[in-house]
């Protein structure tokens, strides 16, 4: 392979076609259905199937066949299937979603979540980085290779619609799909993260997740808080009471031991060496407000608390008026919205029972205390890289950023990834991506770092034809999906 045609062949194909697809594409504000219950109403989701279909169907791909699949009462999953170039039976599974995250406030005023803003190397708007490229990264890398004559396996590209919402429409595809699907030994995934924009980062584990609404209830109505207080506790001292059986809030560790997992030594030494590489921008690229520090001096330390140890988030509350409406109430109610970010190898469902039976025993006063589960999903962690994948990933990085590949887990979830590790227990994993530093998916100024994205082609074009080489040596193993047992669909959690 001739690295330095095949970066010419990406780079104007990144600048010619793809920019402009992702520009028209950050346009349509196609949020996932968990934000949008109307989505098949409005048609944002089928325009934005339509776009990235019509741009597939005109790539120069021998054999390429593109089809939209819809299955009745979900949303439409985008199949496409690459015969080989060089003959075998393996396959490489490559994946990527299309839907987006509501728009969340704080865009600087001459950006929005659906205004295309191309500056420099960035493009800004929301669904671009995450994950919108993922179709034109992955046709790039095949189409470069074809236009060298390099062989490469059977390649199948799935697209969903349903993955921000907990991918609970994808495990239904694969099922319906699985003998087209046929018996991938490589699974390539461009919706996680990078910790630089200066070497290829390879996730290693995705945290788990469960959570849902808490709602404590001490009165029937809101009373003068001079003549109740003191003698009713505040709905909000209680709530704070019970988050303390869960939370340590001097120093933000989740107390109970059964949220915990003990971190495999590999990943302890992998958290050690990504911070010796990122150093302060372990922390440094969050918009900390002056004088803000992190939660611990260690970066190794940082880097696994973001990864393996369990962290809780209040990402909502209900029964407070805003400030300017606040009387003197001693209020009904108080609830939040609970976030529990949970170590890769714990059971989610378990955990959830667990937390759900922890906040609600024994209520202080004899308040009403309830917490209902709205989600539970659980994490993922990669299985050993085969010698012919830690070398070709290795060589990708070097050859096209520079540097050696890097190792981390992310803090996020793709409920994607632990459903294809049951449906094919033999595959490689190669889990990358391009949210890197400041590129803030799903808050405000997402962005797409443009070269990153080029060069994640480069990389994928080069593992795929080092997949090939060492599938004909017979160092590739597969399982076939119609072989797998049946993974049924269920209540997820997105990023």
């Amino acid at each position: 392979m001739d690295s330095s045609a095949l970066s010419g062949f990406v780079g104007d194909l990144w600048d010619g076609e793809i920019v402009p697809q992702l520009t028209e594409y950050i346009r349509i504000p196609n949020k996932s259905p968990m934000f949008d219950a109307d989505w098949e109403k409005h048609g944002y989701m089928d325009q934005a199937v339509a776009l990235m279909e019509a741009w597939a169907r005109q790539q120069p791909i021998r054999g390429m066949q593109v089809e939209v699949v819809r299955l009745p009462g979900r949303t439409p999953l985008i199949f496409i299937d690459i015969p080989a170039t060089g003959g075998g039976d393996d396959a490489v599974l490559l994946y990527g979603h299309l839907d987006k995250q509501p728009e969340m406030t704080g865009w600087a005023e001459h950006l929005g979540p659906w205004k295309p803003v191309l500056e420099g190397d960035k493009l800004y708007g929301r669904g671009g980085a995450d994950d919108g490229y993922a179709i034109f990264g992955s046709l790039a890398a095949i189409a470069a290779l074809q236009a060298q004559g390099v062989p490469h396996s059977r390649c199948v590209v799935i697209i969903e619609a349903c993955e921000e919402s907990g991918s609970y429409d994808l495990p239904h595809y694969v099922d319906h799909l699985a003998d087209r699907i046929g018996r991938p030994s490589l699974i390539v995934c461009l919706d996680s993260g990078c910790g630089n924009y200066d070497q290829l980062w390879l996730t290693t584990s995705l945290r788990g997740m469960t959570g849902g609404n808490l709602v404590v209830n001490v009165l029937e109505e809101g009373v003068h808080s001079g003549d109740a207080s003191g003698i009713v506790a505040s709905s909000f001292r209680i709530l704070r009471r019970i988050l303390s059986r869960l939370e340590d809030e001097a120093t933000g560790r989740i107390l109970p031991q059964e949220l915990h997992v003990e971190v495999p030594a590999e990943r302890v030494e992998q958290a050690r060496r990504a911070a010796e590489i990122l150093g302060e921008d372990v922390y440094a690229k969050f918009p900390l407000v002056e004088g803000m520090r992190p939660m611990d001096e260690d970066l190794a330390e940082l880097v696994l608390n973001r990864t393996w140890r369990p962290a809780l988030s209040v990402t909502g509350m209900g029964g407070l008026p805003s400030l300017d409406s606040a009387g003197n109430v001693l209020r009904p109610f108080t609830a939040v919205k609970l976030s529990l970010r949970l170590p890769p190898t714990l059971d989610a469902v378990k955990g959830g029972e667990f937390l759900k039976q922890l906040l609600e025993k024994d209520p202080p006063y004899g308040a009403k205390v309830s917490f209902e589960l709205e989600k539970a999903g659980s994490g993922w962690e990669a299985p050993a890289l085969a010698p012919w994948l830690e070398q070709s990933v290795d060589a990708a990085s070097r050859e096209f950023f520079g540097a050696a590949v890097a190792y981390n887990g992310e803090g996020g979830s793709i409920p994607f990834m632990g459903m294809l590790g049951e449906k094919f227990p033999g595959a490689q994993f190669l889990i990358t991506g391009v949210l890197g530093p400041h590129s803030n998916a799903h808050g405000p100024n997402e962005f797409l770092h443009i070269p990153t994205g080029k060069r994640m082609s480069m990389c994928v074009a080069r593992v795929v034809a080092d997949h090939h080489v060492a599938s004909g040596k017979g160092l590739t193993q597969g399982v076939a999906a119609s072989a797998a047992h049946t993974v049924t669909g269920g209540e997820g959690c997105c990023e």
